[in-house]
């Protein structure tokens, strides 16, 4: 284990090789930042003296955050955390490698790698200066993003979810002509199941002929996909099971809980899995689609025992590296719920926070399950402001935003937040429909669309858009942690939430009162 002892006198940055480092800092920080695995887990600036509660329930770890870390009993991250040294200063231990973790324990900041020596970067400075050099040496060893800027996107998922067929979408392209977007995006719905990529029923000329639409609106045709997970009901899973990862006890590993199904996971190092990946991808192309938003991709990089044996982080990348080169450079590809760093190079954009939802924080989830990653607005900000040191490296994806009054629970002030947020990251995108919209409504949004104000970091929540300022602390705080009564209420709705058969009664009602989103489209 090789160990330093930090102070002041020590270089601004230092790269050292080591399986284990720590960095020993002689009293207790106020301030670490953890970095989460993958887009949707929680990256923030937080007190390490207050224990951070294990997020709820357990059924969606996998889904959430890296399961191996789930119970860490320390203030942990993927690859790369920080602590404050004074006011104007921090310390930051980040890998230039893949399958690295970092704790705070008491005065020890250390890093490790799950196996075999890796290179650490040590830098101490500014925030802004340090994260940066950070950025650029990751860049050195991953690559990043060759595009100049994002697309401006509509989407369908934040206004219709999976009520889409082939009718609503036809009038809702139609009705987005006076808008200017460079890609109409068809998210989750438009599938036979989770794993079986062809059209449903409710798409009955086919997704070519759907993508042949977009295109003659002069947009781009973007498609939803999740590539490496399938639920257990899907052809792929019942007729291919062997592609799919298991654990050492020779079970098949969880990747969560979604579609009222079991999720499994895509060995990426298995030669079939990885010819059916690079066909399925060649297929997307010739459908005519030439942006493509890739989910749930964290499944790929799972513990899990495979066909060959490497890192799991390298495994992922390895999947990855076949759908770049299967979909071509001229295709632009968004990652979400993806393993951050393993992304880099092979990626054009890289969701950095959860979704988003039409409400600010639902207290259930807040509150009682105490986890920062599952949909919400203020959950999508937190993280995504904490993540803007990628920008460099590859376009960061805040998600879409809310101008709508209508199906909206968003404060204007709230969608105000979210707004600027997008022009800091310089990626907009929007599910609302032209329906939905009053005039006012839509003139916002065409203003947003065409802006291109000047973007100035005042502090880290603070930023100068143009002529106007936003300031994103208010969706910075944690919930407090339940007491009392409320720890009674936590347990039970964790406990109810464990259960696959509520999580299927949910998904039902949950289909039941989308289908009446569709009547007056």
């Amino acid at each position: 284990m090789t160990s330093i002892d930090f102070n002041h006198t020590l270089p601004s940055e230092t790269v050292v090789s080591a399986p284990y480092l720590t960095l020993n800092l002689h009293y207790s920080p106020n301030q670490y930042y953890r970095h989460g695995w993958q887009s949707w887990s929680l990256a923030a600036w937080t007190d390490p003296r207050i224990p951070f509660p294990v997020q709820k329930p357990q059924l969606l770890h996998p889904m959430q955050h890296d399961p191996s870390y789930a119970f860490h009993p320390n203030p942990h991250g993927s690859w790369v955390g920080a602590v404050e040294i004074d006011p104007e200063n921090i310390l930051l231990l980040g890998s230039l490698g893949m399958d690295a973790h970092v704790e705070l324990n008491g005065t020890h900041l250390s890093g490790w790698y799950e196996s075999g020596i890796g290179d650490w970067f040590v830098g101490y400075g500014t925030e802004p200066i340090v994260f940066s050099r950070y950025a650029e040496l990751l860049g050195q060893r991953f690559g990043k993003t060759q595009r100049e800027s994002a697309p401006k996107v509509w989407c369908s998922w934040y206004s219709l979810y999976t009520a889409i067929d082939e009718q609503v979408l036809t009038r809702v392209f139609n009705n987005l002509n006076d808008l200017p977007f460079d890609v109409l995006q068809v998210d989750d719905g438009w599938q036979i199941a989770t794993g079986d990529w062809e059209a449903n029923n409710k798409f009955p000329s086919g997704i070519a002929a759907l993508a042949d639409k977009i295109k003659l609106t002069g947009r781009k045709a973007g498609l939803w996909l999740a590539p490496f997970i399938a639920v257990k009901s899907s052809n792929l899973f019942q007729n291919h099971s062997e592609w799919f990862l298991k654990d050492l006890n020779h079970k098949f590993v969880s990747a969560g809980f979604n579609w009222g199904e079991q999720l499994y996971t895509i060995d990426t190092t298995h030669p079939e899995a990885l010819l059916w990946l690079s066909e399925l991808m060649i297929k997307v192309r010739q459908w005519g689609f030439n942006y493509v938003k890739l989910d749930f991709l964290y499944g790929a990089a799972l513990p899990g025992k495979r066909k060959i044996d490497m890192p799991r982080e390298a495994a992922y990348r390895n999947g990855m590296k076949v759908i770049r080169e299967a979909l071509g450079e001229d295709v632009f590809i968004l990652a979400c719920g993806a393993p951050i760093l393993p992304s880099l190079g092979l990626c054009d954009a890289l969701r950095i926070g959860p979704d988003v939802a039409d409400e600010w924080e639902n207290t259930r989830d807040a509150a009682l399950l105490y986890n920062p990653t599952i949909p919400g607005t203020k959950n999508a900000i937190r993280t995504t402001i904490h993540r803007l040191w990628l920008s460099p490296l590859v376009h960061t994806d805040p998600d879409v935003v809310y101008f709508r009054s209508r199906n909206c629970k968003l404060t204007e002030k709230q969608k105000i937040l979210l707004q600027g947020l997008a022009l800091v990251c310089k990626y907009k995108a929007t599910s609302d429909l032209p329906q939905w919209l009053s005039s006012d409504e839509k003139e916002h949004l065409k203003s947003f669309l065409t802006a291109q104000p000047k973007i100035k970091r005042l502090t880290r929540y603070v930023y100068q858009i143009g002529n106007h300022t936003i300031d994103l602390t208010s969706a910075i705080t944690l919930p407090a942690h339940p007491k009392g009564f409320d720890l009674i209420k936590s347990g039970l709705t964790s406990l109810l939430g464990n259960q696959r058969w509520i999580l299927r009664i949910m998904n039902k009602i949950q289909k039941k009162s989308l289908l009446k989103l569709t009547k007056d489209i």
